[in-house]
């Protein structure tokens, strides 16, 4: 039987986060939904699959029961429920940058929509396609044209930017991520940086899947759970995770002698033969 997979955030005032978390819990403990809820005064941000039913019922739960303002689910399915547990988690921040004084909320920077996109990559504009990922995942797959600046933590995404060329301030600036709530803060901390022309890709790289499938897309798309990896058409790839780097990659790039490296990706394999 196929489960449904659900991710979406919003960014909102959560007052009282001890009972929305409690209250989120006593709902999917014994729902058989699996994956992670984070909350934290800014808003929500989740990943969970099961079946549907359940999640339909969930969905009315967090919109009615508690009275969160709508956002949208973003929608995909596995043969296997991808998440080992259900955590539901409280955290100062829904996703981690560390820079403070942005308000996502009340003043994001624009949206561009995918299919928008596409037509500035059809016509081959002018502009910077910023991924704002992680180097690991940026390698598995991205859009052809498009920089990475080789962070291993999006906490570290604020000092990168700050060694970006001068002439990027006035340039159209196109930043992406997988499900958009990376760029949600990412955007607006590179406006208040002094770049001054910043889009953030509506939905990121899921949405952009949706509408456009893979035009302009080389490779996979890493994702947050034990499918490690989806194609442009949304299935799972089968990748592995690396035990060391948690980059993804596929079986057979890996010579049949690994023994104790089978979760090691050939790169990290390589440093770990190296250093013995």
């Amino acid at each position: 039987m196929p489960y449904l997979n659900i991710n979406g955030y919003r960014f909102f005032e959560i007052s009282d986060l001890e009972a929305s978390r409690l209250r989120l819990l006593s709902f999917l403990e014994d729902s058989g939904i699996k994956g992670t809820v984070i909350i934290g005064t800014e808003g929500i941000n989740l990943a969970l699959c099961g079946e549907e039913a359940r999640l339909v019922a969930f969905e009315q739960f967090i919109f009615e029961k508690l009275s969160f303002p709508r956002f949208e689910l973003k929608r995909s399915w596995s043969e296997k429920i991808p998440h080992k547990k259900m955590l539901v988690k409280i955290r100062s921040e829904i996703c981690t940058l560390k820079y403070f004084g942005i308000d996502p909320q009340n003043r994001p920077a624009p949206y561009i929509e995918p299919k928008e996109l596409k037509l500035w990559l059809d016509e081959r504009r002018d502009f910077v396609l910023l991924d704002t990922r992680k180097e690991f995942e940026f390698r598995l797959g991205s859009f052809e044209t498009a920089i990475n600046l080789g962070g291993k933590h999006f906490a570290d995404f604020p000092q990168e930017v700050d060694s970006l060329p001068a002439e990027w301030k006035d340039k159209p600036i196109v930043t992406f991520c997988t499900g958009g709530i990376r760029c949600e803060k990412g955007a607006p901390m590179m406006v208040a940086k002094g770049f001054a022309n910043v889009f953030q890709l509506k939905g990121g790289i899921l949405n952009y899947f949706q509408e456009c499938s893979g035009e302009h897309w080389r490779g996979e798309c890493f994702v947050f759970d034990h499918r490690a990896a989806i194609k442009p058409s949304l299935e799972p790839v089968e990748f592995m995770n690396c035990r060391i780097c948690g980059g993804a990659y596929s079986m057979r790039d890996l010579p049949n002698n690994i023994d104790g490296l089978r979760m090691t990706c050939p790169v990290c394999m390589q440093n770990v033969s190296a250093a013995c």
